[in-house]
């Protein structure tokens, strides 16, 4: 296991588990049930349909985004 701190958008998700209460992967797989979506539409939907900020939303749906491209 590596020491390094997270960095990028998984640098969040401590925060976003504690103050959401959900794991960050059921916040992965409610993203990856919206696909095809545009990023800023994913954000919009995390945002308003379950009352994320935005940094947060972003980090979600950016660390999803890059993990589909690969």
């Amino acid at each position: 296991m590596s020491t390094e701190p997270a960095k990028g958008p998984a640098s969040y998700f401590p925060s976003i588990e504690k103050k959401y209460g959900r794991p960050i992967g059921e916040w992965q797989q409610v993203v990856r049930e919206k696909l095809p979506a545009k990023h800023m539409e994913l954000i919009a939907m995390l945002k308003a349909d379950h009352g994320m900020g935005h940094g947060h939303a972003n980090a979600i749906v950016a660390h999803v985004l890059a993990a589909e491209r690969t």
